[in-house]
């Protein structure tokens, strides 16, 4: 079967959202990573005869493919930056997939474009790999995300604090369209295109109006926040550039999942001031949604008609986020029902589950084994889950009134909260084989076993948290 030939409606349609550009040359490109899986979604069946590495490094490009570097505003850890845009990605094209759905192709470290703004637009070996890691393993758990097609090494230096290996990495999304997207020509006034966005954003992700992209696009925000609260995933850095209209996790540089609960959990080198730790995600996200709403507010009322029509326009969209804590509340609380193995959703579950919560935190214990031992204690094996606990007071009560509401099997418990996770450590070991030894074994076998998250009989090594000594202060970085 051919390759098959990408769209660029993104490009066609809204040509002033960027700039078209040419990806760099790779010197020596050689392919790293294959998702061979993905490729069959999306209907990419390379022959004999197709160089992997040239089409995904850039040096040779998939059929009607055309580059284009998009332009987007953001909000960068609360400041304003009103031109921002892809210094290091571009997008390839759309293909519709398997299943009739239209996906984004996008490359990230093919080197520098208009948006770089002095930075040489690369990407090193080790941080596009651990996209790969982290999108693929928040993928087997359930969470929507931008995922990673192919990984390629250049054959290029890139120098950061030290000098490393080159590489490009092609990332698949259900669009690249993000609050960003809308703030630029917002903060510009440029109503034409605002327009044709938001036109081209409801034909991708649904809505009728302005109002109703703002609801969907908070409703699923909602939902994928609650997933992140309910693994321990922390984002790191929930720009406003990097929030999605298709309520997709994107952007993998600085993220983590947390260990020992804390609430307060933060990772991110550059976050001094804790915006993005772990308790903050849904605030973040609402405030992410005001800024939305705000870019959008011209759709609804002509910015030059009646006050009383914008005043209208503003309770409309107010109404919006001011219904998000909820739909974030009963998306939360049906993920912890779910794992605690509850009957149908109420209300009287919400104290059961914040109990559990203030043990961990109390206790000091490791977020996905707790969850996971429970189904241990089910069946009367109580030893493996206190022995997480710093602190098991008061464990014992809670498992007897818990043991009372709970309707699951233990097979149930063990299929709805996993085993394995990207634990920091292993992916940083794999990472550093990868970059300084060539080794992409370790990276293959960490990859192997998030694949099957849920898995009783997984590898020791990938299940158990990093020694205390090693955790503490362990931090992460954007890879720019």
């Amino acid at each position: 079967m051919p390759l098959p030939t990408l769209t660029s409606r993104f490009a066609d349609e809204l040509p002033q959202a960027g700039v078209p550009w040419p990806p760099a040359t790779a010197p020596a490109p050689r392919l790293l990573f294959w998702n061979a899986e993905l490729a069959a979604e999306l209907g990419l069946q390379p022959g004999p005869g197709d160089d992997l590495a040239a089409l995904f490094s850039g040096n040779a490009l998939l059929p009607g493919s055309k580059p284009f570097a998009q332009a987007y505003a953001g909000h960068q850890f609360g400041g304003f930056s009103p031109s921002l845009g892809d210094g290091r990605a571009l997008l390839l094209g759309e293909c519709v997939d398997t299943q009739g759905r239209l996906r984004d192709l996008a490359f990230k470290g093919s080197g520098r474009t208009p948006f770089s703004r002095g930075g040489d637009g690369k990407a090193a070996v080790g941080p596009m790999l651990r996209e790969v890691l982290v999108s693929e393993g928040l993928h087997a758990l359930g969470v929507p995300c931008t995922r990673a097609l192919a990984v390629v090494a250049t054959g290029d230096e890139v120098i950061r604090e030290q000098v490393l290996p080159g590489a490009v990495l092609t990332r698949v999304a259900s669009s690249h369209l993000r609050v960003g997207s809308f703030q630029y020509f917002a903060a510009r006034g440029d109503l034409d295109n605002l327009r044709r966005l938001a036109i081209h954003a409801m034909a991708r992700h649904g809505g009728a109006d302005a109002l109703e992209l703002l609801r969907g696009v908070a409703q699923r925000q909602a939902r994928l926040i609650a997933q992140w609260m309910n693994l321990g995933f922390i984002h790191g850095v929930m720009n406003t550039d990097n929030m999605t209209l298709s309520g997709e996790s994107i952007d993998f540089g600085p993220c983590a999942f947390m260990e020992a609960y804390d609430p307060a959990t933060k990772f991110s080198s550059i976050d001094h001031q804790g915006r993005y730790a772990y308790r903050n995600q849904p605030l973040i996200a609402r405030w992410n949604l005001a800024r939305l709403a705000e870019s959008l507010l011209p759709l609804l009322a002509d910015p030059d008609g009646p006050q009383a029509d914008m005043d209208a326009a503003v309770a409309q969209v107010t109404e919006v986020i001011d219904a998000f804590p909820a739909w974030y509340d009963t998306a939360l609380r049906e993920g912890q029902r779910v794992k605690l193995g509850l009957p149908a959703p109420g209300a009287a579950h919400a104290p059961l589950a914040d109990e559990w919560l203030a043990l961990l935190q109390q206790g000091e214990a490791d977020f996905t084994l707790a969850w996971r031992r429970l189904a241990d204690a089910l069946e009367g094996q109580e030893a493996a889950l206190h022995s997480l606990f710093m602190d098991s007071t008061g464990l014992a009560p809670w498992l007897q009134r818990w043991r009372a509401a709970c309707t699951a099997s233990p097979a149930e418990l063990r299929a709805a909260n996993p085993l394995v996770i990207p634990r920091n450590h292993r992916v940083e070991e794999a990472l550093s084989a990868a970059s300084d030894d060539g080794d992409l074994r370790p990276t293959e076998q960490l990859l192997a076993a998030l694949r099957q998250p849920f898995d009783e009989g997984a590898d020791a090594r990938y299940t158990q948290p990093a020694p205390v000594g090693q955790a503490a202060g362990y931090r992460t970085f954007c890879g720019t």
